[in-house]
């Protein structure tokens, strides 16, 4: 459609400009002395027309010749970035297929043509985009010197990173910079070098610091310096942003508040790490029982010890399913047991164990806390009853042989000699 518009314009120019001529009838007349020359208007009028097109079309021609140079280097240099941009398309793609000598090659034959083009460039006008090729292309060459183990080159295409072109911008002269941090702390850490991934780690900015990639590689490095609390921190932060499941955030917090825990060396430093944890994490079976179990072992306040297995302790009353077939909680029943044995009979807690345990007839284990309990209040013939009952029954070989010993201990104290040495073989046979 619009080819057939554009054709009927076109004739009717042609038919206006036919019309106007037929009607022109003067003449020019120039006199060029002894002769006088006469010319049709309308032949002169077609020649200017052509006079002004032949000068144009001449005038176009010197032009274009006369910038023919410049096209010539413009075109070289569009094939050399075309053939840098080829070659670090090989490099990455060498890089992600894993061969790394190919991507290497590669990508330092893209950088002979990235340099060669930004040392032609003129100052005034800078190339940003190719500033970043180099920068990605020393990235690149680094990465494949790192897997090829030659950690000199390695290091000398980073510092080349670190000092990037001035064509760059400062935004992206910033991001290049952080990517070659990220990429040195973990290849530090790949080489277990956990003291340079920290330095690395520590100069990056705020808001790059607390990328998923950053806290990723700082809890690596936390743990491998079994810095076990900054990792807790950490990890916190990586469960935060969804990094992890819940399954997978779960272990790994409780994971490390463990390793907390066992790093303390008194009952103060203890006290101190049990007050940075969360309630969450508190109410953990397993970082409960243990702190109060060290904190048992510091000789620290049992009293406090009770305190923090009173929610877990709450919880395994509400399921008590359970307690038969899962050794944490076997251990709860334990600390429970070896912290009201330290400390002076409690009639609150007899209460509550006793509660428990009628509230629960089949549980073994209350039946075991509960002799242990009234053995502590002097309740011998109730605590014998209670732990001749359960000792047999119990599935817990710490629990069976505490249950043995004390009915050992009962026997001893009532004289009888040959009941004790029974309770005592079955004790170290359990």
């Amino acid at each position: 459609m619009r080819l057939a518009l554009w054709l009927l314009a076109l004739f009717a120019v042609a038919v206006a400009v036919a019309l106007g001529l037929s009607q022109q009838v003067g003449t020019v007349t120039v006199f060029v002395p002894p002769y006088r020359i006469d010319i049709s208007l309308n032949l002169v009028l077609i020649g200017v027309v052509a006079l002004f097109v032949l000068l144009y079309l001449a005038v176009r021609g010197m032009t274009g010749l006369w910038v023919l140079p410049q096209q010539a280097r413009r075109w070289r240099v569009q094939q050399r970035e075309r053939s840098a941009q080829s070659l670090m398309l090989n490099a990455q793609i060498g890089w992600m297929t894993g061969r790394y000598l190919r991507a290497r090659k590669a990508a330092l034959q893209a950088l002979t043509h990235v340099e060669g083009l930004l040392d032609t460039e003129t100052e005034s006008k800078p190339s940003s985009s190719l500033a970043l090729m180099r920068s990605v292309l020393h990235l690149l060459a680094a990465e494949s010197a790192h897997v090829l183990r030659d950690g000199k080159a390695r290091d000398d295409h980073v510092q080349q990173v670190m000092t990037p072109h001035p064509g760059l911008s400062a935004a992206l002269r910033s991001e290049v910079q952080d990517a070659a941090r990220l990429n040195a702390a973990r290849w530090a850490l790949h080489d277990r070098d956990e003291r340079s991934a920290h330095q690395l780690l520590s100069q990056l900015p705020q808001g790059t610091a607390r990328r998923t990639l950053a806290l990723r590689l700082r809890l690596k490095a936390d743990r491998m310096g079994q810095m076990h609390l900054p990792a807790l921190d950490t990890a916190r932060m990586l469960a935060k942003h969804g990094a992890f499941s819940a399954t997978a955030a779960t272990s790994l917090l409780r994971g490390l508040a463990l390793a907390s825990i066992d790093d303390c060396r008194d009952a103060h430093q203890l006290q101190a790490t049990w007050r940075i944890l969360q309630s969450a994490e508190r109410a953990m079976p397993e970082v409960a029982v243990r702190a109060a179990w060290r904190l048992l072992g510091f000789k620290g306040e049992p009293a406090l010890a009770l305190q923090w297995l009173q929610p877990v302790w709450e919880t395994l009353v509400r399921n008590p399913a359970d307690l038969s077939d899962n050794p944490v909680r076997h251990r709860v029943i334990e600390a429970l047991a070896q912290a009201l044995h330290i400390l002076p009979p409690d009639s609150d807690w007899l209460a509550r164990v006793e509660q428990s345990r009628l509230a629960n007839p089949r549980s073994v284990e209350l039946q075991y806390l509960s002799g242990m309990v009234c053995l502590r209040h002097s309740l011998w013939g109730k605590a014998q009853q209670l732990l001749e009952q359960a000792a047999p029954r119990l599935q817990s070989i710490e629990l069976k042989r505490s249950a043995w010993r004390a009915l050992a201990e009962l026997a001893e104290h009532k004289g009888d000699q040959a009941q004790a040495l029974a309770c005592w073989k079955l004790s170290a046979s359990a």
